[in-house]
């Protein structure tokens, strides 16, 4: 789990940046290796022009360095802490439910306020720096928050829960 705090700073958990670690060797060893050998194969095929395979590489090999990138620059500001404690307190590494102030149906959301680099399967991240996030950010269980969502309006939330993430 992230967060992002200030300009640039990234907070990780030892186990989310052993995580990136390891799939930033993956790429930069056999991934772009794959690639790589995938490329010289197609263009020994001959014509570039209507060479699939080849162009399919070249894309493989865009997005793989692109990750590459992200996951070195994400890594260079990264700052390891801990889980953070379970005292009710929104703050980033946080899995927060709340609902709309309002909606009579009582249906609630939740998400992890965190980072989408390492959005967990089946679990939304929503940055720190984003409306909701910036406006909950260091809330408390049963706090009601006003903010601006990015259309203009005004929205109001009833924070329900905030627990530490343990995925």
């Amino acid at each position: 789990m992230t967060q992002s705090t200030e300009q640039g700073t990234v907070w990780l958990t030892q186990d989310a940046y052993d995580k990136l670690q390891q799939e930033l060797e993956n790429l930069k060893g056999p991934v772009r290796q794959e690639v790589i050998e995938r490329i010289a194969a197609a263009r020994d095929e001959g014509d570039l022009k209507e060479n699939g395979g080849y162009h399919a590489a070249r894309e493989e090999q865009g997005r793989v360095e692109g990750r590459i990138r992200q996951l070195e620059e994400m890594l260079q500001r990264a700052e390891v802490g801990e889980r953070p404690a379970d005292d009710g307190v929104v703050e980033p590494g946080m899995v927060v439910t709340y609902k709309f102030v309002g909606d009579d149906d009582d249906e609630v959301e939740t998400f992890l306020l965190g980072a989408r680099e390492i959005e967990p399967e089946g679990l939304t991240a929503y940055s720190p720096q984003s409306p909701l996030g910036s406006a909950i950010n260091g809330k408390k269980k049963g706090d009601t928050v006003a903010y601006e969502a990015p259309n203009g309006k005004t929205l109001e939330v009833v924070i329900v829960d905030a627990v530490p993430y343990t995925g």
